[in-house]
């Protein structure tokens, strides 16, 4: 199933604007992101809070609120669209997770890191007990009945399903495209020894595998060129584990990745399928080609599951093959890449 969210567009307010006050007769400026305003009752606020510096405009729940049981509460809705809609995800730095291990491994992650908890409300199925690991954590709880958490998680069973964040996205994200204020290449990623490079990955099952396995053979981060699916989509964090806010990952053009390979002078390897007629020979994933490029610092990227690599990375980069004793071609590129992740991953 293809991800439909490929492309997100951060939408920024100026920070004079208020809006609260539904009578202001200053115009708000068109941007990519077109948001209809809604009436919205008491139990749901559009404010303009910017006490994170970002300029966004944000939804908050009151703090009085302890429950919500009905599906068409505006708060809800805003969850769904979180969920549903890259660019609202984005626009509002904000992403809906889903289950208690994605949570918890998260919010561990950001205590032992010693990062500002990322977690603004907690949605608890009624009855159920705050997880273990998070009951020391004060943030806004909040009760939801059990049609709220079908409809919210996407799971029949609710009774499966204990736990809903809302959790601002982390700062080791980076969209090159809307910053243009980080074109420093070295605040892009804090090692560079390790870069996993995904070219048009579409497919929110196998981005967020490949994110896990980035993180679990310690690579320094991921780069994700134009067509990828979004890492903070449902079903990518649901494959991540949660390893998409405790990694850097930065999103950006073959000019940006071309800067970041000539500054650290990185070497821009390709994961191909060994196949007769190719203008350029793959080099197999020997051990002695590991060797090679131990203590080189390198790029490695894998193309998409339908068309594979794009020209341009055929171009720039040496391409390396699997080689297989079987018959078939090639493999799933969460496959695939899972093993070139774990032949070159960092030696101590």
């Amino acid at each position: 199933m293809l991800c439909s969210d490929k492309l997100w567009v951060q939408a920024s307010y100026p920070p004079h604007l208020k809006l609260l006050n539904q009578n202001s007769n200053i115009p708000i400026p068109k941007t990519k992101t077109q948001f209809q305003r809604k009436s919205l009752d008491s139990r749901f606020e559009d404010i303009d809070d910017d006490a994170d510096g970002s300029g966004l405009r944000k939804f908050a729940l009151p703090s009085h609120v302890k429950s919500v049981t009905s599906t068409s509460n505006p708060f809800v809705k805003h969850c769904l669209k979180l969920k549903n809609s890259s660019s609202y995800r984005h626009s509002h730095a904000s992403a809906l997770v889903v289950g208690t291990t994605p949570i918890r491994e998260i919010y561990s992650y950001k205590e032992s890191s010693q990062e500002k908890t990322v977690i603004d409300c907690l949605l608890l199925l009624e009855n159920a007990e705050i997880p273990e690991g998070l009951d020391t954590h004060s943030c806004h709880v909040v009760r939801i009945g059990s049609m709220v958490m079908k409809k919210l998680s996407g799971v029949q069973s609710a009774e499966s399903i204990e736990a809903i964040a809302l959790m601002r996205l982390p700062t080791s994200f980076l969209n090159l495209t809307v910053d243009q204020n980080k074109s420093d290449s070295q605040s892009w990623f804090p090692s560079r020894h390790r870069i996993l490079v995904l070219d048009g990955i579409q497919d929110p099952g196998n981005l967020g595998t490949l994110i896990r396995s980035v993180m679990a053979f310690q690579w320094d981060g991921i780069f994700l060129l134009p067509g990828c699916c979004d890492p903070f989509n449902e079903k990518a964090l649901r494959a991540s584990r949660g390893a998409s806010f405790q990694l850097p990952i930065v999103s950006g053009s073959w000019y940006h990745l071309q800067t970041l390979k000539d500054t650290f002078n990185m070497k821009m390897l390709a994961g191909h399928p060994d196949i007769d007629g190719k203008l350029k020979k793959p080099f197999s994933l020997s051990q002695e080609f590991v060797h090679s490029v131990a203590h080189v610092p390198s790029c490695l990227v894998l193309g998409s599951e339908g068309r594979g690599l794009s020209e341009k990375s055929q171009l720039k980069c040496e391409l390396v093959s699997i080689p297989m004793t079987g018959k078939f071609e090639s493999l799933n590129v969460s496959v695939a890449g899972g093993i070139f992740l774990y032949m070159l991953q960092p030696k101590n």
